[in-house]
């Protein structure tokens, strides 16, 4: 049996609703499609589907031995408590559910949490959940079971998204507005995903509204955002368009012009980002659809004066054609090409000189994935992938106005990356269900390929009606690397393929975790342990050269990783007031030696990495006060980021008459810890009472305590009273953010 879940009121598919049949103990979930099978022995039930935030509906049936197809559309609850009532069924959907180590989110409970400037934040929501840490103060890269920010998937409708970060990497480039769900995979990876070692987040965009126009957006402190979506042809072609900018550079360029006479003020420099969002969905027939999709993002800094120009602009580009067939109601296909590309551009000019930095990587993709649904509880899925991708390599130009004075350096790459799947999603009995499959791997580059076998295995007991165990194992290969010279990611950070003396990197994980629903289905108690391993990571010797350099692979290391752990989460999501608390104790270490004695970092012996964190505490609260008013808050608190420090200095001096040279002598790598991060954050939500539509105003304080929180940690020079002598070296601490009040105004009209 099987069939579709959508929404009622615009006809979009539910991805990850629950059908089940509550008499046999026995369940599913609808796939990214919106479809899903069950296997049923002959006779008559009732078959339910559920959904967060929808209300659960029954039907009953009976089951012969032809296919049938049973479809469901469910309507969401009250719209006046939608946005934080949540039905107990989307609990049991992850306690029945085969996959484990995941994190599923939608952007109506996203907009319900504080955030910093009021800008809500799907990236910073995940790094709520345990097993996901922000890379530091305010930045929206994740470092997800020990992984870097480079071994994170991330997907937009199917196709690959590079940098998922604006301003410097303090927000990611998802707008609210059009994202219809994210799942964050931290293990237990499906056999579908492939090209990353740590984290799959997988980003649904909204279809459009086939019933009516509809517009959605927001008004914020430092950006607007606005969607509109509905119907071209009724039933048949529908678009959705979102829009987002920030214009804190309005006021900074008005602040600029007003200072022009003072010779004594320091310019601000220009700064804003957009991002726009597009997708068309045609119904071409009853068995097949066609969809567009698209997007366009675009950080841009700059700082001119008459000597001087700067210009830095970054950003990505994806446009996806994408075509579902239904070959029958046991087979269905899905076939995507789609481009994508990450690029960044540095323009420097002083006087008669100007220099331009590029760096991109752009990608051509054609994938299939076919959906087969087997008689006796078999959900098989199958396909196969092929990507070219073109690498720039740091490419510098320079040259005077003139012209005599020119040259040009830079490197460009190219290689194809391949891979073929099968994998099974098998219901056993009421008790077992099993996911397992494997994937064929491969990246060719100048006359040099390599493959590998990627299995993978997912298994769901149920102990009872109530408690379920569950354990996996997945191996992953990368076979592109993020050369960053930080240890976050950067706008400047460049992407570098496997090549003969480059090898792809491998990580294998395993995890088992138990799962318990309690308290008449209002609590969901989980525990996660999880033991990954990685080899051929990726650092530099001291001293690299990572800029302009010909030949960068000479400057890399090659090293072993090792990341374990214990995840804890509680969860409640009915009644007034609903939220989590998550908890992670975790170790993550890096071990690098090399042929070269002097090339080993820590001499060759295992350190923390920076974003080894022991201790991770979240703490979401959302309570309903009344139809209009509820309250939300976050607490967050992390052990600080591992720091290398200088434990000594000596001075030396080389020539005579001049400043002596200070020399730091460190200990070993990451010995040192930054002060314990913690944070709270509050939000009040009312909502206001339009004609048409819905609309609230959303006050929040973000760092409610003005909690100093490190940044990074600097040295100053201590001078004698005459400033000549140095007596010492002083740490400094810096912090961004102090306490930030916000209002954004949210809104959605019929």
């Amino acid at each position: 049996m099987r069939g579709y879940v959508r929404d009622a009121n615009n006809g979009e598919v539910l991805i990850g609703a629950t059908v089940s049949v509550p008499q046999l103990g026995l369940g599913t979930s609808t796939n990214e499609e919106g479809v899903f099978t069950i296997s049923l022995p002959e006779g008559e039930y009732a078959l339910k589907a559920s959904y967060i935030g929808y209300t659960s509906f029954s039907r009953d049936i009976r089951v012969t031995d032809g296919a049938q197809r049973i479809n469901f559309t469910l309507d969401p609850v009250d719209t006046e408590l939608k946005e934080v009532r949540v039905e107990a069924g989307g609990l049991r959907q992850k306690l029945n559910d085969t996959r484990m180590s995941v994190e599923s989110l939608s952007s109506r409970e996203a907009k319900l949490l504080p955030a910093l400037f009021g800008e809500v934040d799907l990236v910073k929501t995940l790094q709520l959940k345990p097993g996901v840490q922000s890379g530091g103060e305010g930045t929206s890269g994740l470092y997800v079971r020990g992984g870097g920010p480079d071994q994170n998937l991330v997907l937009v409708d199917d196709a690959l998204i590079y940098n998922p970060s604006h301003l410097f990497g303090f927000f990611s480039v998802f707008n609210p507005d059009a994202v219809k769900s994210v799942d964050l995979y931290k293990g237990g990876f499906p056999a579908q995903y492939g090209g990353r070692l740590s984290s799959v987040m997988d980003v649904k965009l909204n279809e459009g509204n086939n019933e009516k126009l509809t517009a959605t957006g927001g008004l914020g402190l430092i950006a607007s955002r606005l969607t509109l979506d509905g119907p071209i042809i009724k039933d048949k072609l529908t678009f959705t368009v979102s829009g987002r900018r920030t214009y804190v550079d309005i006021f900074t360029r008005q602040i600029n012009r007003l200072s022009e006479g003072n010779a004594d003020y320091d310019p601000i420099p220009d700064y804003h980002f957009y991002d726009l969002n597009g997708k068309l969905t045609y119904k071409a027939g009853k068995n097949d659809e066609l969809s567009l999709s698209g997007y366009f993002g675009r950080d841009i800094f700059g700082f001119n004066d008459d000597k001087f120009k700067f210009n830095f602009d970054w950003g990505n580009t994806m446009g996806n054609l994408r075509w579902r067939h239904r070959f029958n109601n046991s087979l269905y296909a899905t076939t995507s090409f789609y481009t994508s590309g990450y690029q960044y551009r540095i323009n420097n000019a002083i006087d008669v000189f100007s220099a331009k930095l590029t760096s991109a990587v752009k990608d051509y993709t054609l994938k299939t994935d076919f959906d087969l649904f087997v008689k006796g509880g078999h959900s098989v899925k199958f396909g196969a992938m092929a990507t070219r991708h073109h690498f720039i390599i740091g490419r510098l130009n320079f040259e005077s106005d003139d012209s005599t004075q020119a040259f040009s350096t830079g490197t460009n790459l190219a290689g194809t990356e391949f891979g073929v799947y099968a994998s099974d999603d098998y219901q056993v009995n009421a008790q077992l269900s099993l996911n397992y499959g494997l994937r064929l791997s491969g990246f060719s580059n100048n006359g040099k390929t390599y493959t590998a076998l990627e299995p993978r295995i997912a298994a769901k007991y149920n102990l009872s009606e109530s408690t379920s165990l569950k354990a996996s194992y997945a191996s992953m290969k990368q076979y592109v690397h993020l050369v960053s010279n930080s240890g976050a990611s950067l706008p400047t950070d460049i992407w570098y393929p496997s090549t003969r003396g480059v090898e792809p990197q491998r990580s294998q994980q395993v995890a088992a975790g138990i799962n318990k629903l309690f308290g008449r289905g209002r609590y969901l108690f989980t525990n996660e342990v999880y033991y990954k391993w990685m080899t051929n990571q990726l650092d530099f010797r001291d001293g690299a050269n990572l800029f302009v350099n010909d030949n960068l692979q000479d400057e890399f290391l090659f090293g072993k990783g090792k990341s374990y752990g214990n995840e804890i989460y509680l969860e409640k999501v009915k009644g007034k007031t609903t939220g989590w608390l998550g908890y992670t104790l975790s170790w993550t270490y890096r071990k690098f030696d090399s042929e070269n004695d002097l090339d080993d970092i820590n001499e060759g012996r295992w350190f923390p990495t920076r974003y080894d964190r022991r201790h991770d505490i979240s703490l979401v609260v959302l309570h309903q006060f009344n139809k209009r008013l509820s309250l939300t808050g976050t607490f967050v608190f992390g052990t600080g980021n591992a720091y290398s420090i200088p434990v000594a200095r000596f001075i030396f001096q080389d020539v005579e008459g001049e400043d002596p040279s200070v020399i730091p002598i460190y200990q070993d790598r990451n010995s040192f810890r930054l002060a314990p991060y913690h944070r709270l954050d509050l939000s009040v939500v009312y909502k206001l009472k339009p004609k048409r539509g819905e609309s609230d105003l959303t006050f929040s304080v973000y760092n409610v305590y003005n909690r100093r929180n490190p940044y990074f940690v600097y040295f100053e020079q201590v001078k004698d009273a005459d400033r000549v002598e140095t007596l010492g070296f002083q740490a400094k601490q810096v912090a961004l953010f102090p306490l930030v009040p916000a209002i954004t105004y949210n809104f959605k009209f019929r």
